[in-house]
């Protein structure tokens, strides 16, 4: 630009050689133009004299490197000045002049356009509005508030006011574009999908089932979608969720798609999962005959199991959370504390927390860390007189107790909260452990561990037959496992029954493939039966010949060999997989991105692995998995509409994992619905 301007300059100048062109360049006022020939022009600093090359026959040099003398701090009397406290010369910054003053102007537009140069557009302003509602949970009503407008007319003053039915169209807009771009995802999976039902209920004992579908996508991971709300109006009925999930098979065209159920059995009973069951078995989708309709939620099993262990000691739970909240209540308090822990030389690095008691975990954090504590608090009371619920040495040896066990809980619940869901095979390993430490446990010599665990391990051996079928036959998809675990785990658990209970996850196993192997083979032709009997005869006929004295000598060998040919290819890929030796384990093993690998090689099998890995063992969302009350509808979303809750609810789940955005060309009017 420099270069461009100045060459402009000489060219006017030449061109009219009687009329003086002012130069606008800022660097003239600390340069002069000397004439050192025809050819040859150059600039000299005013302040150090120094010269420098400007023009030089046809080539012009520009201006910029005389800027980078002055505003470098490069001239010696001007990096002199500077010192002195005298401002140098910048040119980005504005000098005396009208001229610098607009070019400054100018450039400064160029760079960073203003917001006035930006057009506003109401209908992209409605769609963000719509989103924010969406994924933040706001009321519908807030856009005909007079603080929301007034709030965005200070930023935008152009903006109209929107009625909450407009908000609604926007909002039904982008739950319609969302969902067919999932149905567009499922449609095209290779795979089947499970799905999980979730009961949640309003203040006017209104039932609406969560059902979210569980899937391996065409890249080969593992995804989670919630795909319908529907509102049943008497959940105590025991076909009340057949509607609900008929409805999202067709809704979703999952009916040849559908693979397992899973509910919980705080709301379905037997009669319930029988009836379900049947409805499975008209859709086509009754998986070895109901076995993998699991009918209990790992998350709300592990959170009673919690619980009832938590509530065994509620008196001493209650001396700890009263301990701690003396503590962290009161700074004069906890400076003693730790003055005290220091003075002790406690080496615990573990800082008090004081429990949500809706949240499980939260207490048993609170008790963990508490219990490293409990020689400051043992001292505690003599050196601060207002403390007065110490527990004692033996209590805290309890308390101990109770955390190696509520650890098991929360090591198998802390899986299902990965935002990355976990595969089922991966939660087999957690429960199996806690299946034989509860069974060890409750025929403990100790009296308290005994009177602990027993009542615990009665009501997890009831989900233990519920889902070790399930988990047992996905933890076989895994190549670092297969059925060595099962043999592994079973014969630590069932002792001389081991041998049962690992025939009946063997032939699960290959009666599931040999499902998968009829419905990969291809329709037979009209004509199938009479080839059929064409080869039957010609076999007969064949075996006649090998008798006849002038036969082939080499017939009773071609049938040796054919029948060896036949017990080869009688080896199924389910037969190999589980015949070749393990991988090795790795922490980060991905066992879908094995299964992608070895696709080619094991084509009938990966898709039958797929299915089963992605097998859901719980029904609620990743922040509800610690709960320990229901989560229910507030009064807002179960006075909207129940097409209006299914959208807004739906569209907050597709939002979290894509980035939305208005495509160009969205026409200003809306998709209109009934809500």
């Amino acid at each position: 630009m420099d270069a461009l301007t100045s060459y402009n300059e000489i060219a006017d100048s030449q061109a009219q050689p009687n009329k003086r062109r002012r130069k606008k360049s800022i660097v003239w006022e600390h340069f002069t133009i000397e004439t050192i020939d025809a050819d040859c022009t150059r600039a000299c600093c005013k302040q150090c004299k120094k010269s420098f090359a400007y023009i030089s026959g046809s080539k012009l040099a520009g201006t910029s490197h005389l800027k980078r003398h002055i505003a470098l701090g490069i001239c010696p009397v001007n990096r002199s000045n500077q010192e002195k406290n005298q401002t140098p010369y910048n040119p980005a910054v504005q000098t005396n002049g009208s001229a610098s003053a607009t070019l400054k102007s100018r450039k400064r537009y160029r760079a960073t356009p203003g917001p006035t140069s930006i057009p506003f557009d109401q209908t992209r302003c409605c769609y963000e509005i719509a989103k924010m509602i969406i994924q933040h949970d706001y009321p519908l009503e807030m856009v005909e508030h007079s603080g929301f407008n007034k709030f965005v007319r200070s930023l935008q003053p152009l903006f109209s006011s929107v009625s909450v039915n407009t908000i609604q169209d926007h909002i039904f807009n982008i739950y319609l574009r969302e969902k067919q771009s999932l149905l567009n995802i499922i449609s095209a999976i290779p795979g089947h999908v499970s799905l999980t039902l979730d009961l949640r209920t309003s203040d006017q004992s209104l039932g609406y089932v969560f059902l979210t579908g569980y899937f391996v996508d065409c890249d080969w991971k593992l995804q989670r979608r919630l795909l319908n709300v529907i509102m049943v109006p008497f959940p105590d009925s025991e076909v009340a969720f057949n509607h609900a999930v008929a409805a999202c098979l067709t809704d979703w065209c999952l009916e040849s798609k559908l693979f397992t159920l899973t509910l919980d059995r705080s709301f379905a009973n037997d009669n319930v999962r029988k009836n379900l069951g049947h409805l499975l078995s008209i859709k086509g989708g009754n998986i070895l005959n109901g076995q993998l309709i699991i009918g209990s939620c790992c998350a709300h099993v592990l959170s009673h199991l919690a619980q009832d262990a938590l509530d065994s000691m509620r008196a001493i739970v209650e001396k700890v959370r009263q301990s701690v909240k003396f503590v962290k209540t009161a700074d004069a308090h906890e400076e003693k504390f730790l003055e005290l822990k220091r003075q002790l030389q406690v080496p615990s690095a573990k800082e008090l927390i004081v429990d949500d008691q809706t949240k499980w975990d939260t207490t048993y954090q609170m008790l963990m860390n508490a219990s490293e504590l409990k020689q400051v608090f043992s001292c505690l009371d003599t050196s601060d007189p207002d403390y007065k619920v110490t527990p004692t040495m033996a209590e805290w040896k309890q308390v101990e107790i109770l955390c190696a066990y509520l650890k098991l809980f929360f090591d198998a619940a802390n899986i299902l909260t990965s935002s990355t869901y976990a595969t089922a095979d991966v939660l087999f390993h957690e429960v199996w452990k806690i299946q034989l430490d509860l069974m060890q446990a409750a025929h403990s010599q100790d009296h308290f561990v005994s009177n602990l665990t027993k009542p615990l391990q009665e009501k997890f051996d009831k989900y233990w037959t519920d889902c070790n079928l399930v988990l047992a036959v996905a933890v076989v998809m895994d190549p670092r496992f297969k059925m060595k675990i099962v043999e592994f785990t079973f014969n630590k658990i069932y002792g001389e029954e081991a041998e049962t209970w690992i025939k009946i996850v063997d032939e699960g196993v290959h009666e599931l493939f040999c499902d998968y192997i009829v419905q990969s083979l291809p329709p037979p032709p009209p004509n199938f039966v009479d080839e059929a009997n064409e080869n039957i005869i010609k076999s007969e006929f064949c075996q006649e010949d090998n008798f006849l004295p002038n036969g082939d000598t080499f017939a009773d060998f071609d049938v040796y060999l054919h029948d060896i040919m036949n017990n080869q290819q009688m080896k199924t890929e389910l037969d190999q997989y589980l015949e070749e030796s393990l991988m090795p384990r790795s922490q980060d093993f991905d066992v879908l991105g094995w299964w992608r690998i070895n696709r080619s090689k094991y084509p009938t099998l990966s898709k039958m692995a797929s299915d089963i890995l992605s097998i859901p063992v719980c029904t609620v969302t990743l922040d509800s998995v610690f709960d320990t009350t229901p989560r229910n509808l507030d009064s807002h979303r179960s006075s909207l509409r129940p097409i209006t809750l299914e959208a807004l609810s739906c569209a907050k789940d597709w939002l979290q994992y894509e980035s939305w955005e208005l495509p160009s060309g969205v026409p200003a009017s809306m998709v209109k619905m009934e809500y």
